[in-house]
């Protein structure tokens, strides 16, 4: 093969990462992801400022990908708008409620009902933009929701709400 479109990397240049993405979506938090998301633009500042008077070209790249991040949380911080679940009502789920729910099978699942950047599924924790919560949303205890999946419908009664 000819090497002749073959563009050499130039190992003293300096390359721009792209931004990464905001979700369109409302930025809903609660009290714990506030805390996460203002946590995480913390470390990045803290890494910014160990890399900053770095001059090899790992170090300028790390800086590179750490002030990315550091803009992409910024921004998340100052789009968040904070919920306290606390506040909501108890006998529907909301933003912020936990939710026990029972399949016609009979199997039990817990959720809490996050914003986008504290979904954590292994904790049980959904984006309130998935599906599975947007079935959720304004149910009651006996309820039955129809969660849309791509593996088929399932049906979902609603056990019990909590808070967090």
């Amino acid at each position: 093969m000819s090497r002749a479109f073959v563009k050499e990397l130039d190992e003293s240049a300096d390359y721009d990462l792209p931004e990464r993405p905001q979700s369109p979506h409302t930025n809903y938090v609660t009290p714990q992801g506030l805390e996460q998301l203002q946590e995480r633009v913390r470390e990045l500042n803290i890494e910014r400022e160990a890399l900053a008077d770095c001059e090899d070209l790992a170090s300028r790249q790390q800086l590179k990908h750490v002030e990315r991040e550091l803009h992409y949380y910024t921004e998340r911080v100052g789009r968040a708008i904070l919920v306290r679940p606390e506040m909501l009502p108890e006998d529907e789920v909301h933003f912020g409620a936990a939710v026990t729910v029972q399949s016609p099978e009979g199997e039990r699942l817990n959720f809490t009902i996050v914003g986008e950047d504290e979904a954590d599924v292994t904790q049980g924790k959904i984006s309130w933009v998935s599906p599975l919560a947007r079935a959720l949303l304004n149910a009651r205890i006996g309820d039955v929701v129809v969660w849309k999946r791509p593996a088929g419908d399932k049906e979902l009664e609603i056990v019990e709400i909590g808070k967090i």
